[in-house]
């Protein structure tokens, strides 16, 4: 019995002696692992703590993957630390997937909500992406019950219904960690297309396996082989060999819908295999956190996640924080990218917002002051179109159906006011986007000069009745006033900003 203690002694010993040495390969402190492992600091620290009891194989499992160490090797370590016994391993084939340790969260369409913390990148480098803290709801509690049921030896099927970038790929992803330290594969099915590649191995699919089908759609809505993934997957799921395994998936409301509706008499019934598999297997995901959730969120940046931390000075009272987290970096990277026009409307709805102009911006504003934010290059390539094409540009959503501007219903005036959705590019709580682009790309120290035509130009906001000037901008005009021709007289008064239809002569003068 003392040479058993002994043994697990040194085995955790070992554990811990690599998880240290992995930590300082990785240049990170415990808080930056804590943060990329989605994990909280307490837990990263009493993994290293010789005091403290052998870490959970969940929190093995997510070290290992931002450390980039064998997990299978820590996880055998823990089971020699902790005297479980090592799962027999079958004799049959493996079938499709890998060990989920293997699986990094992005590869599997979790979608990145920032950049990593810590050093900046080298130049030409890929920043690092990580994963903020996870706040359990309602729909976790199922899925947990789902988890207890394949480890009990029961198939299950659960598919996570919800909008863009609700959290239900995430939501998966946190619910299959206990499996990972059971020696579960994961087979997310992709290749050479998500469809071919489920019918041809769905039968290969051994026990212990979880089927990984994010973005349903693309499986069972396939119009050619849907509906015989469907019957495969029944097949596999009431095939007592095969047992246990768990299949998990996502689908938007819309396909949802469309998939559970009942033909017309007659008509054709394109999707009875698939209505027939969904039946009392699908759980919704909600839009918006719960008061209590959001609480939840505001613990995890108190304890210093920054993830939340930020996205809460946004959606703390709307609720839809997943769909911040999502759409953020997606949003920054159409500013970044966007054509020149996009660009410039961007930066002057920003410009406007720090020197305190309100929310709701007209149109009309935002053409006239972006025509200085382009340079001589990019508006000499301007066409005639070129205020429809930057509006319809910053108008296509991306992930939480979200876009850096949106129109809203005529004010009482008439005129249609544009209004930047939440989180936006065009506000923030300096009139910055909230995810601020690098020094590289817009130095925010000092900040950029403004062009007289936004401070010049015709009021911004639908409420602004036509009032003497702010401070600011009496001072701007008077220095503008005080210029001197070169014959010595006083400049004439600035020419009233106009569409970019009328851009060259306002340019020329």
């Amino acid at each position: 019995m003392h040479e058993g203690h002994l043994e697990r002694e040194a085995a955790l010993a070992e554990l811990r002696e690599r998880l240290a040495d992995g930590l300082a390969r990785a240049r990170l402190t415990k808080t930056q692992l804590a943060q990329r492992a989605g994990l909280g600091r307490t837990t990263v620290q009493q993994a290293f703590r010789k005091d403290s009891p052998a870490p959970s194989a969940e929190t093995v499992a997510a070290l290992a993957r931002v450390l980039r160490l064998p997990a299978e090797e820590l996880l055998e370590l823990r089971r020699a630390a902790t005297g479980e016994a090592r799962l027999p391993e079958d004799g049959e084939e493996r079938g499709p997937g890998r060990p989920i340790t293997e699986w990094e969260p992005h590869d599997l369409e979790v979608h990145p909500a920032g950049p990593a913390p810590g050093p900046a990148p080298a130049p030409g480098a890929a920043p690092g992406r990580v994963l903020p803290g996870y706040v359990r709801r309602e729909h976790d509690q199922a899925l947990d019950q789902a988890v207890q049921d394949v480890a009990e030896g029961r198939s299950r099927m659960l598919v996570l219904v919800g909008s863009s970038s609700t959290g239900k790929t995430r939501a998966c992803w946190k619910a299959v960690q206990p499996l990972a330290a059971r020696g579960w594969r994961l087979w997310h099915p992709f290749d050479p297309t998500r469809a071919r590649a489920a019918l041809e191995d769905l039968q290969r699919v051994r026990p212990r396996t979880v089927v990984w089908l994010n973005e349903a759609q693309h499986y069972l809505g396939d119009t050619r082989v849907g509906e015989r993934i469907a019957a495969a997957v029944h097949d596999l799921l009431t095939d007592p060999g095969r047992a246990p395994v768990l299949v998990l998936g996502t689908l938007w409301p819309e396909y949802a819908k469309a998939y559970a509706a009942l033909p017309a008499p007659g008509q054709p019934d394109p999707h009875s295999r698939v209505r027939e598999l969904l039946a009392s297997r699908t759980l919704t995901v909600p839009d918006t956190f719960t008061p209590e959730a959001l609480r939840a969120a505001a613990v995890l940046a108190a304890g210093g996640d920054a993830l939340p931390a930020d996205a809460l000075t946004r959606a703390r009272d709307h609720g839809r924080l997943a769909q911040d987290l999502a759409g953020a970096p997606e949003l920054l990277r159409r500013y970044q990218h966007g054509i020149p026009a996009a660009r410039a409307v961007l930066e002057a709805a920003m410009d406007a917002r720090r020197l305190g102009v309100g929310l709701h911006l007209l149109q009309a504003f935002l053409i006239d002051a972006a025509v200085d934010y382009l340079t001589d290059h990019d508006y000499d390539q301007l066409t005639d179109d070129r205020a429809e094409q930057a509006f319809a540009d910053l108008a296509h959503p991306v992930h939480g159906k979200q876009a850096p501007y949106a129109g809203s219903p005529p004010a009482p005036g008439g005129l249609p006011v544009p209004r930047p959705r939440r989180p936006r590019l065009c506000r923030g709580r300096a009139g910055v986007p909230p995810r601020r682009p690098p020094r590289t790309a817009r130095p925010p120290h000092p900040p950029r000069p403004v062009p007289a035509r936004l401070l010049l130009t015709r009021r911004p906001h639908p409420s602004h009745p036509p009032r003497r000037p702010a401070p600011l901008l009496a001072r701007r005009r008077e220095k503008a006033g005080a210029r001197k021709e070169p014959n010595g007289s006083a400049a004439p008064p600035p020419t009233p900003a106009a569409p970019w239809g009328t851009g060259v002569r306002l340019r020329q003068q």
